[in-house]
C-alpha cells in the first residue's frame, strides 16, 4: 500500500450561513456497509432536518467513492463534500452535512460554500493520520549490545515498540520501509555481526497526537 491520509478519528464541526446550520460529522468506515450504517444513523439523530447529505471515499486509491444531494439542487452538495475528501486526499472516511434551513435561500453558489466549508470545519475536529509503510524487525542481542542498538534506533528515529529481557535481549523496533535495509546494516556493523535480525513483515503505521498507531 501506498501512503495516503486516513481519517482515523471522526468529528464534528458547524457552520452556519444566512440563519442555515450546516452540522458536518465524520467518521472513519472500511466498506460502503458501514458508510451506510453511518448515514442512516445520523438521519435518525437529525431526523426533523430538511436535508442529510452525504460522501464517502474508500479504498487506497479511493476505488469506492459516493455522494447524495438529499434534495438539495443538483450538483451543490454531495460532490462539492466529495470534491473535499478527494482534493485533501483522505480515505476510509465518510461525512454527513445536514442543513437546518434558516429561511433565506443561498443560491448553487452559496450552497456549494456552505457544504464545502461544513466539511472542512468537521475535518479540523476529526484526526486524520498519514498511513506510512515500514517493516517489524525482531533484534536479538548479548547484554553488551543493548546499547549500541539503541543508539542506531536513536539516530535513525526508529520506533522502539517492546524489549524483552531473559538470557539475551529481543527488541522489536518498526523501520520505515525507506530505512529498513539502512538499518539492518547499521544494527549489523555496530554489532559486529553479534546481533539476529528476523524480518516480521510489512506493517502500516501513523502518528495521531503524537503517539504511534499500528493500522
Amino acid at each position: 500500500m501506498e501512503a495516503c491520509k486516513i481519517l482515523y478519528l471522526g468529528g464534528e464541526g458547524e457552520i452556519v450561513e444566512k440563519k442555515s446550520r450546516f452540522i458536518a460529522t465524520t467518521r472513519p468506515v472500511k466498506s460502503e456497509e458501514e458508510a451506510v450504517a453511518f448515514v442512516e444513523e445520523i438521519k435518525k439523530k437529525y431526523w426533523d432536518a430538511r436535508h442529510n447529505c452525504y460522501a464517502w471515499v474508500i479504498g487506497e486509491q479511493g476505488q469506492l467513492s459516493r455522494c447524495s444531494d438529499d434534495g438539495e439542487p443538483a450538483q451543490t452538495a454531495g460532490r462539492p463534500m466529495l470534491d473535499v475528501l478527494l482534493g485533501e486526499g483522505i480515505r476510509d472516511a465518510c461525512v454527513v452535512v445536514t442543513r437546518y434551513f434558516g429561511g433565506t435561500l443561498l443560491g448553487t453558489g452559496g450552497l456549494v460554500r456552505a457544504y464545502s466549508g461544513a466539511v472542512q470545519e468537521g475535518l479540523r475536529h476529526s484526526v486524520v493520520v498519514e498511513r506510512l509503510s515500514g517493516r517489524q524487525l525482531r533484534i536479538f542481542t548479548d547484554y553488551n549490545g543493548i546499547g549500541k542498538i539503541q543508539y542506531v534506533a536513536g539516530q535513525w528515529e526508529i520506533p522502539v515498540l517492546n524489549t524483552e529481557y531473559t538470557d539475551q535481549v529481543a527488541i522489536t523496533m518498526l523501520a520505515p520501509l525507506n530505512k529498513a535495509e539502512q538499518l539492518i546494516a547499521q544494527v549489523t556493523e555496530r554489532t559486529a555481526g553479534k546481533a539476529q535480525i528476523e524480518d516480521e513483515g510489512l506493517v502500516y503505521y501513523g502518528m495521531a497526537k503524537g503517539e504511534l498507531i499500528l493500522f
